[in-house]
C-alpha cells in the first residue's frame, strides 16, 4: 500500500505541473481585469474597484451623460454613412485624386486617404458604443471620459465638414451609392436580418427583465416593428440581377479609356498596344491640336502630370499643350512618370516586371495618325474626344475639319470612327459619310431627328434617366467610366451594349455577372433567411422566459422554505424550553460516559452536564459506596429560552446548533457534590 501511494501522488504532481506552467492565466483572463479593462478604455479608470451595480430598468448614468448619449450614437451613425458612401464610390477614386492633383500640385492618394480616415472614425465611435453597451450588460454606470466626449464632438464636426463638401461638390456620389444598393439590396437584407437577430438577444434579456408591462411594450414593440419592415423588404427591393438566365443579355464590348492605364503609361502606344492583348473591343482617346495643326494624344491641359516637362522646362508646365509645337512635344518623355510608386495612378494597380518599366519608360507622346494605324491593323473601333483650341490659336475655328483632313488621310475603315464632337456635324456627314456619329444623353426624340443611333453617356446620369427608352427605341448605349467588377456587372445586366474602362485587365476576365441570382432563387434565400431567423428569435424568448421562470420559482420556494423552518424553529425552541431538565438528551461528558463501571445506583444523574472537578489530592479510598445525591442547585426551573431570529432559511446543522444553544442557559456548572468512593484495596 506504501508503493500505491506514492504511485497515485505521483500521478498527482505531473497533472498539477500544468497548472504551475501557466499561472498568469488565472492572474489576468479574470472577470475583475475584464471590468477593469471596460472601464479604462471608456471611463480611463484602470484601478479596479468594487463598482455598484444598476438594475435593469432603472438609470444607468447621470442626467449629463444621458444628454451625451444620442451624441455618440448620432457621430456612429455619421461616420458609418460617410464609410458607406467613400466603399461604394470607389470607381471615382482617380478622378477624385485628379481633381485635387489640379488644385494642390503633386500627385496623393486623396481618396484613400479619406477612406482610412472614415473607417477609423466609423471603427472609434463603434467601440465606444460597444464598450458602453458591455457596461451596461455587466450593470455598471456609465461615465465617459471628458478626452472621449472631445473627440465625439471633433467625429460629428468632421463627418459634417466632409458631407456637405460631397453634397456640394460631388453630389453625383450619392447617385454611385444609390446604383449600388441595386446589386447589394438582397444581400444588405440577409447581413440586416442577421444583425437583428444578434441585437434580438439584449432586448430581450432587457425586456424580461423590466418590471412595468408599459416598459417592455415601449421597448418591444418598436424592434418588432422594425424586424418586420427588414422581413418585408424584399417586396420594395429592385435589382437588375434578379432575372431569369433566359433574359441575360450578352457580356458588354471594352473600350479602353486612354488604352490600359493600369498596364501602361495612358495615352502612349504602349497603353494602347495593351489594350488590344487584352482584347479591347475599341480604343478611347483625347485629342489636342499643337500649334503647327499636328493631332496628338493628351488628356489634361498641361504637361505636369504626363511628362517631364518639369525637367526640361519649368517655366512652361502650366501652358496649354496646344502652344507647343509638335517638334518640342516629340521631344518629351511620356512614361517615366508611371514607373516611380509615388506617381502611379491608381492604387490597385498590379506591379510591373522589369521588361515593361523598361518599355514604359521610352514612351512618348503619339499622335492621332499613330493610333489610326494601330486601329486600322488589329481593326478597332475609335472613339475620342477632340479638345477645341485655346483663344490666338491659328485652328480655333477649323479644328474640326483638320482632324478629318488626317483621319481620311490615313486610310483607316470609316465605320471603325465613332465621331463624337458636336461641332460642325454637317461638313463631316458631307466628307465622312461613313464614320458613325455618337451623341450625348438627350432625348430620344433629339437623336432621332439627327439621325444618331449610339449614345457615350456617363453611368451615374444614364441609370437614373431613360434608361429605358433608350433601350426601347434600340439605342446603342456606351457607358464611362466603369471600373469596379459590380459595376460592370449591374451594365451587363442591364443590357449595356459596351462600357469605357481603365480596369481591362480585370473587366476582361469576366465570363459572368456578380450578384445576379434567378427570382425563384432569392425567393428561396429570403423565406429560409425569415424561417432560419424565426427560429432563433423563437429559442432566445423561450430561454430568457424559462430562465425567469425559474428564478421566480427558485424565489417562491426559498422564501416558502425561510417561514416554514423558521415557524418549526419557534415551535422546538418553545418545547424544549418547557421540558424538565430529568429529560435533558444525553451529552458526551456525563458521569455515564466518565464512568462507565459505576453501579446503577451511580447513574441516578447521567446526561446531567454538571461534572465533578477533578481534585489536586489524591481522593482516600474507602470500602463503603455511596449513593449520588443531586445538590441543590443542579435541578433548576426551566428558564425561558431566546428565540433567534434568521433573516435567511436555516440549514439543518444551524437549526440543530441554535437548538442546543437554547438548552444551555437551564444547566449551570456548580461545584461538585459527587461524593467520594470507597473502594477497598485488593
Amino acid at each position: 500500500m506504501f508503493k500505491k501511494v506514492n504511485r497515485i501522488e505521483h500521478k498527482r504532481n505531473k497533472t498539477e505541473k500544468p497548472k504551475k506552467l501557466n499561472p498568469w492565466i488565472p492572474r489576468i483572463f479574470n472577470h475583475q481585469c475584464y471590468v477593469t479593462f471596460l472601464t479604462g478604455c471608456y471611463s480611463c479608470l484602470w484601478k479596479f474597484r468594487q463598482w455598484e451595480k444598476t438594475k435593469v430598468g432603472f438609470c444607468c448614468c447621470t442626467w449629463k451623460e444621458q444628454l451625451f448619449c444620442p451624441c455618440l450614437v448620432i457621430s456612429f451613425v455619421l461616420s458609418l454613412m460617410l464609410l458607406f458612401l467613400w466603399i461604394e464610390t470607389s470607381n471615382e477614386y482617380f478622378n477624385f485624386d485628379w481633381v485635387t492633383f489640379l488644385g494642390r500640385g503633386y500627385w496623393f492618394f486623396w481618396s484613400i486617404f479619406i477612406l482610412s480616415l472614415a473607417g477609423i472614425l466609423t471603427a472609434y465611435s463603434s467601440l465606444l458604443l460597444l464598450l458602453g453597451f458591455l457596461l451596461l450588460w455587466e450593470g455598471i454606470e456609465l461615465y465617459l471620459h471628458l478626452c472621449h466626449k472631445i473627440l465625439v464632438l471633433l467625429v460629428i464636426l468632421l463627418c459634417v465638414i466632409l458631407m456637405f463638401i460631397i453634397c456640394k461638390f460631388w453630389k453625383e456620389r450619392w447617385l454611385v451609392a444609390g446604383l449600388s444598393l441595386q446589386i447589394f439590396a438582397p444581400y444588405v437584407h440577409l447581413v440586416s436580418i442577421t444583425v437583428m437577430v444578434i441585437l434580438f438577444w439584449p432586448v430581450a434579456f432587457y425586456v424580461a427583465h423590466l418590471e412595468r408591462e408599459g416598459l417592455q411594450v415601449a421597448v418591444g414593440l418598436p424592434f418588432l416593428l422594425i424586424l418586420l419592415s427588414v422581413y418585408l423588404m424584399p417586396l420594395g427591393i429592385y435589382s437588375p440581377c434578379i432575372q431569369e438566365k433566359e433574359n441575360l443579355g450578352p457580356k458588354p464590348t471594352i473600350f479602353g479609356h486612354r488604352g490600359a492605364p493600369m498596364l501602361g503609361p495612358e495615352n502612349t502606344m504602349m497603353s494602347f498596344e495593351k489594350a488590344v492583348e487584352h482584347g479591347a473591343h475599341g480604343l478611347e482617346t483625347d485629342v489636342h491640336l499643337s500649334y503647327d495643326h499636328v493631332p496628338f494624344l493628351m488628356h489634361d491641359f498641361d504637361l505636369r502630370r504626363t511628362t517631364n516637362i518639369g525637367e526640361v522646362q519649368p517655366e512652361s508646365a502650366f501652358e496649354n499643350p496646344a502652344f507647343f509645337s509638335w517638334d518640342f512635344l516629340s521631344t518629351l518623355n511620356a512614361g517615366k512618370w508611371f514607373v516611380k510608386p509615388e506617381l502611379r495612378p491608381f492604387y490597385n494597380m498590379k506591379p510591373l516586371s522589369e521588361a515593361d518599366k523598361e518599355r514604359a519608360r521610352n514612351q512618348s507622346i503619339p499622335t492621332l495618325a499613330d493610333l489610326l494605324t494601330l486601329a486600322e491593323k488589329e481593326r478597332k473601333f475609335v472613339i475620342f474626344d477632340l479638345h477645341r483650341p485655346p483663344p490666338k490659336h491659328p485652328l480655333r475655328h477649323t479644328f474640326i475639319r483638320q482632324v478629318v483632313r488626317v483621319i481620311l488621310a490615313s486610310k483607316i475603315e470609316q465605320h471603325l470612327i465613332f465621331w463624337l464632337p458636336t461641332h460642325d456635324r454637317q461638313y463631316v456627314r458631307s466628307v465622312a459619310p461613313g464614320f458613325q456619329h455618337v451623341g450625348r444623353l438627350v432625348s430620344v426624340k433629339t437623336l432621332a431627328k439627327n439621325n444618331i443611333s449610339i449614345i457615350n453617356v456617363d453611368y451615374k446620369k444614364l441609370f437614373p434617366n431613360g434608361l429605358r427608352d433608350y433601350k426601347a427605341a434600340n439605342i446603342h448605349i456606351n457607358v464611362y467610366t466603369v471600373n469596379e467588377p459590380w459595376l460592370f456587372s449591374l451594365a451587363w445586366c442591364s443590357r449595356i451594349n459596351s462600357v469605357t474602362t481603365d480596369n481591362i485587365g480585370l473587366l476582361s476576365q469576366l465570363n459572368h455577372p456578380h450578384f445576379f441570382m434567378t427570382p425563384k432563387f432569392y425567393m428561396f434565400m429570403w423565406l429560409l433567411a425569415d424561417i432560419i431567423s424565426v427560429l432563433f428569435i423563437v429559442a432566445i424568448f423561450c430561454f430568457h422566459w424559462r430562465r425567469e421562470t425559474k428564478k421566480e420559482k427558485l424565489f417562491e420556494t426559498s422564501s416558502t422554505r425561510t417561514d416554514t423552518q423558521s415557524g418549526i424553529e419557534n415551535e422546538e425552541d418553545l418545547h424544549i424550553a418547557m421540558k424538565p431538565p430529568a429529560r435533558v438528551v444525553e451529552g458526551p461528558w456525563t458521569l455515564a460516559a466518565l464512568h462507565p463501571a459505576l453501579p446503577k445506583s451511580g447513574k441516578q444523574h447521567q446526561g446531567h452536564f454538571n461534572v465533578a472537578a477533578p481534585s489536586k489530592k489524591p481522593l482516600p479510598i474507602k470500602n463503603a459506596v455511596t449513593p449520588l445525591k443531586p445538590g441543590k442547585h443542579e435541578i433548576q426551573s426551566p428558564m425561558p429560552t431566546t428565540i433567534f431570529e434568521l433573516t435567511q432559511a436555516p440549514t439543518r446543522q444551524a437549526t440543530s446548533e441554535a437548538t442546543f444553544q437554547t438548552t444551555l442557559p437551564t444547566l449551570k456548572v456548580d461545584k461538585p457534590t459527587m461524593p467520594s468512593i470507597e473502594v477497598p484495596y485488593p
